[in-house]
């Protein structure tokens, strides 16, 4: 299935299917009336997606070193493996027919990668400066509505404040014109942008070793440019920090639209804009819980909902959950993508898969 597998690949892949716990059985994920979930593919450590054309979705990973593309067909979802040998190859981006891939330290571009599929094309490197370090380095990037290229760029550590860090930046999609769109964010994993106001929203990890419950993780809304949303100083809006939280108000920095639950590692997040599902998820968010490793009971390993009223949020729920059997985990839900036919689709990689969220009338 997968086009040139390598030894160091397959022997990651190893590793991380031997410290991940059994597969998810689908019977025991809950959802709602009338949703059902369903493989849609099997993709190794399969992390962000970015749809690109005829329904073909293109698959990252972070502990491996591939990127993918799953192909449409009349006999299912078809794995093609479009270059290994990466590092942390974690943020991907489809725009106008090319294929963007965030490295640690580097953006590569696939052109015209459609039509290249199996032809293993070179890719050029963009003349961006981002920094080489590992800790919170893997990138999460995306096109907006302005046609410009996002990246965050995660603080190198649990709490430090340190310049260029801590941030989420935008530019030209040559690298040009590069400006700072939301600072104090420790750790983006997941961006997007609201379908009406075009405004970007995000999900940010909280800081650990402050306790089981504090400081929630966020979600949040960038209503002006470069505005700051706390970190290190001030977390979750109203939790001033210990070590860097002295001469801070925390009024003084932008506070979440929701908090989330303490250290469930929201990632990956989606305003549903198809219309299969009933109308009272159109127009919503969904969040991707990557789940909890330093609390002393796991949360998170769930798909939640935040409903909104404008701006505000007025509730916030789960929407699919049964990754975490007890203490045990069966999956980790990391990215969302809603795909052609109105389905949501969720990567998991720690399952190594990618799930399909449909809905059928009961």
């Amino acid at each position: 299935m997968l086009g040139k597998p390598r030894f160091l690949t397959l022997y990651c892949l190893i590793l991380l299917a031997g410290s991940a716990g059994a597969a998810p059985d689908l019977d025991d994920i809950s959802l709602p009336p009338g949703f059902s979930i369903e493989v849609f593919a099997e993709v190794d450590n399969a992390r962000s997606m970015s749809l690109g054309a005829n329904g073909i979705v293109y698959v990252s990973n972070r502990r491996a070193d591939a990127i993918y593309a799953v192909v449409p067909g009349l006999a299912g979802q078809r794995v093609v493996e479009i270059d290994n040998d990466l590092r942390t190859p974690n943020g991907i981006a489809y725009f106008e027919g090319d294929l963007y891939v965030a490295e640690i330290a580097r953006v590569l571009v696939y052109r015209d990668i459609d039509k290249r599929l199996r032809t293993s094309p070179e890719p050029e490197v963009l003349d961006i400066e981002l920094p080489s370090e590992s800790h919170h380095g893997w990138r999460y990037i995306g096109f907006g509505p302005d046609g410009k290229l996002y990246i965050s760029i995660g603080a190198p550590c649990n709490i430090c404040d340190r310049d260029g860090y801590a941030r989420i930046v935008r530019m030209n999609p040559d690298g040009s014109e590069r400006e700072v769109v939301a600072q104090g964010v420790r750790n983006s994993v997941g961006f997007t942008w609201h379908p009406e106001t075009q405004e970007l929203w995000f999900t940010d990890n909280g800081r650990d070793m402050l306790g089981d419950d504090v400081p929630a993780d966020e979600l949040n809304r960038v209503a002006t440019r470069g505005e700051h949303f706390g970190y290190p100083y001030c977390h979750a809006g109203d939790v001033s920090d210990p070590r860097f939280g002295a001469g801070h108000s925390c009024r003084d920095y932008s506070a979440p639209v929701q908090k989330l639950g303490a250290h469930v590692a929201a990632l990956g997040l989606r305003f549903y804009t198809a219309d299969q599902f009933p109308p009272e998820y159109q127009g919503q968010l969904f969040i991707a819980e990557h789940g909890s490793w330093n609390r002393s009971k796991k949360s998170g390993y769930r798909i939640s909902i935040v409903t909104l009223d404008g701006n505000r949020a007025v509730s916030y729920v789960p929407f699919a959950e049964g990754w975490l059997d007890g203490q045990t985990a069966k999956g980790r839900p990391v990215d969302l993508l809603v795909y052609t036919d109105g389905s949501l689709l969720v990567s998991d990689d720690s399952a190594d898969l990618i799930y399909r969220i449909s809905y059928k009338e009961p």
